[in-house]
């Protein structure tokens, strides 16, 4: 009997988490399946051998026990066993095991790709056979639209990085899918990081007049070197020098998308804060709203004092 490293069949390695051995299923299984390999038959038994894969490796308790004869196996071989002297029937399932199928089951294997079925001698002996095909024939959508019957595609997931200014102005984004194709995205104004933006019927496509899912931009806001974000609201700061800190004036403040001038009362102190009303970022659904930009006051003391200035600066320590 032929030994079958399901980990290796979907690329991946023995600690994958269920989410990366779903995705790795999905893009091979798109790549290899039949209606797009018609008469392909290499790409038919890999097909077989991926629904198997991910059979086994999608349900922890036939995961639990695969390991366990995986680890057993390798230690055989590293100890120079030899495949037809193994005993397989340690690891043989009982006719009363019943795993529950979640992807394509043996009958609609026959159905697709004749009467050899659809698992491997290898899978049988671990999780047996025509005992467990009643069982199967409940099997969710993973794998019983694959003959005749319709299935929703699923919904995706894909995050999207994005600037600050990007975020503030709304944008319209391209980038390549997994499955080859190039999305065009419009992203709202006002969005944040984990605002997740809906892209209809770009998700994973149906199967036999299915509908397909839907896609979700999950945003991430890149920080930015200027203004930190909170919520709706910005915050900066802004140089301003000792002379109008004590004496009083006005500086200017560059905003996201403007410049307004700020009046600085006579001796503010340094890091006072003040609040720029609607300078912030647009609401998400409701642009027309901004938040707030919030400033603090970083004071700039003067360098490369000459010895009249320095002397000027000790007169007026003495005055104090």
């Amino acid at each position: 009997m032929e030994y079958k490293d399901y980990y290796s069949v979907l690329g991946i390695g023995s600690n994958a988490s269920q989410d990366e051995i779903k995705k790795a299923y999905r893009k091979l299984a798109r790549k290899f399946h039949p209606d797009h390999n018609p008469g392909d038959t290499a790409a038919e038994n890999k097909f077989k051998e991926l629904n198997e894969a991910q059979e086994v490796l999608s349900d922890p308790e036939k995961r639990k026990k695969y390991d366990q004869f995986r680890t057993q196996w390798l230690n055989y071989r590293n100890k120079g066993g030899k495949p037809e002297s193994y005993n397989w029937e340690q690891w043989r399932s009982s006719p009363q095991s019943t795993y529950s199928y979640r992807t394509v089951t043996p009958e609609e294997f026959e159905e697709l790709f004749g009467s050899a079925g659809g698992y491997s001698d290898f899978f049988e002996t671990l999780f047996g056979g025509a005992g467990q095909r009643r069982a199967a024939s409940g099997a969710g959508d993973e794998g019983a639209h694959l003959h005749g019957r319709s299935r929703n595609g699923h919904d995706r997931e894909y995050q999207l990085p994005i600037s600050l200014y990007e975020a503030f102005s709304g944008a319209t984004r391209s980038f390549q899918w997994e499955d080859g194709r190039t999305i065009k995205a419009k992203i709202p104004r006002g969005v944040q990081t984990g605002s997740r933006v809906r892209l209809k019927g770009q998700g994973e496509p149906g199967d036999h007049g299915g509908v397909p899912g839907d896609l979700f931009l999950i945003i991430e806001v890149l920080p930015d070197s200027r203004f930190h974000r909170k919520g709706d609201d910005l915050e900066a700061s802004i140089p301003v020098d000792l002379f109008t800190l004590l004496l009083g004036g006005s500086v200017t403040v560059a905003g996201i998308d403007c410049s307004v001038r700020l009046d600085i009362p006579a001796e503010t102190p340094n890091g006072r804060v003040f609040r720029l009303k609607g300078l912030g970022m647009p609401v998400l659904k409701n642009p027309e709203k901004r938040g707030n930009l919030y400033v603090t006051v970083d004071a700039e003391l003067p360098k490369d004092l000459i010895a009249e200035e320095k002397d000027l600066i000790q007169h007026w320590k003495k005055l104090r």
